[in-house]
């Protein structure tokens, strides 16, 4: 196991605040798994402070004079990643105007950083799952087999257990991915290290500005321990940094300190909606609505054969009949083609409105990602787009 003199000197040299165990177990395995060649998936919330890890691997590794190159998967198109990560020949597609070398040409020899590998794309992931499994890949365009030597890093705030169960990450690479797992642990949990970190965002501050640092009364001190900060330590800094130019007095109040806390009171609540929970939720209204819609439709095959008990004369009709369900009102003495009109309207009028909410909470659960809401929903892309220019979804 790697000394606690050695952890203090990686925090030294990476400017990481804090004591938390986990903190510090995260660093220890780091550095353990530096010398070696195995590849690494580094989990946690947004915010925590995943892109260190990577170079603190980098750095302690054997590798380290070699290139180290940082890519955010979730920055890149769909369209272009490929061609990012492996590059391309000549005319491969429109724009292809010359031959480029991917990250993975240019990292050979060292290190490349997949950050917000959950994002990327199914195609892709077999092609990074075959440089995994034997350094080799090949350009976009291209039918020559080319080998790399670089070592792999990954990080990811999604989780990728779940996302192999929705078939939205293959399970081979996920584990191929997860040679070394390494887990950073949310603020929340790091409640001792929180006034830590407020200080040193505080004092950074005051010397980029030039102007005294602040520091917090005692209810204030106790506010910023006991806030969930979903946002994690960039949360944090932000705040910091916004009280410190805001504020005239520095020296703040809780009820000061309270402004620049937004959703405190959502905060305080006991448990927090994870994206499992999320997931029951979605397809527990999806099945509701799915019910109402079954009960709208059993409910018109009655009233249709209600009607044509009537026409037929099987049924004397007083002037006017209640239906017992609603307060709509049949008129006996409508032509059968009406009264079929008006059942077909009123059906395809219930659809499609129950069809929109579906659409319009599939977009609002993928962030506006029509590609996702599409498979979400089991409908091509295509279909989407139509149906929300249909709706004025969009």
């Amino acid at each position: 196991m790697t000394g606690t003199k050695d952890i203090q000197q990686v925090k030294q040299r990476f400017g990481i605040i804090g004591n938390h165990p986990g903190l510090n177990r995260a660093i220890d395995v780091a550095l353990q798994v530096a010398s070696t060649d195995l590849s690494v998936l580094i989990t946690g919330e947004s915010g925590v402070g995943k892109e260190v890890f990577p170079q603190i691997i980098h750095q302690n590794s054997l590798r380290k004079h070699g290139p180290y190159i940082a890519v955010n998967c979730g920055a890149i198109p769909e369209g272009t990643i490929d061609s990012e990560l492996f590059g391309h020949e000549k005319g491969s597609f429109t724009g292809a105007l010359a031959d480029r070398k991917g990250y993975f040409e240019g990292a050979d020899g060292g290190t490349i950083f997949l950050d917000e590998a959950g994002e990327l794309p199914l195609p892709t992931q077999a092609r990074l799952l075959r440089v995994l499994e034997s350094g080799e890949f090949i350009k976009v365009g291209s039918s020559k087999v080319q080998k790399t030597n670089v070592r792999i890093v990954a990080a990811t705030n999604v989780n990728l257990r779940e996302a192999v169960m929705r078939r939205k990450f293959r399970e081979d690479l996920y584990y191929r991915l997860s040679t070394v797992p390494i887990e950073i642990p949310p603020l929340r949990e790091r409640s001792d290290d929180v006034l830590l970190l407020f200080r040193k965002f505080a004092s950074d501050c005051a010397e980029k500005y030039h102007m005294p640092a602040i520091h917090l009364d005692d209810d204030a001190r106790r506010l910023l321990v006991s806030y969930r900060w979903p946002g994690n330590v960039r949360e944090l800094k932000n705040v910091t940094e916004r009280v410190s130019v805001i504020e005239r007095d520095r020296t703040i109040t809780v009820e000061e300190l309270r402004m620049y806390l937004p959703n405190l009171e959502m905060e305080k609540l006991p448990a927090l909606i994870n994206r499992e929970n999320e997931q029951k939720m979605f397809n527990n209204e999806r099945e509701i609505l799915y019910q109402v819609l079954f009960d709208m439709k059993k409910d018109m095959n009655d009233l249709k054969k209600l009607v044509h008990e009537i026409m037929n004369g099987n049924t004397v009709p007083s002037p006017v009949a209640m239906n017992e369900e609603s307060d709509e009102y049949l008129h006996p003495f409508r032509s059968r083609s009406t009264i079929q009109e008006i059942e077909t309207v009123e059906e395809s009028l219930a659809l499609d409105d129950a069809e929109k909410e579906l659409i319009r909470k599939a977009l609002e659960k993928h962030n506006g990602r029509r590609k996702n809401a599409a498979a979400e929903l089991k409908i091509s892309e295509r279909t989407l787009y139509r149906k929300i220019k249909e709706y004025g979804l969009d």
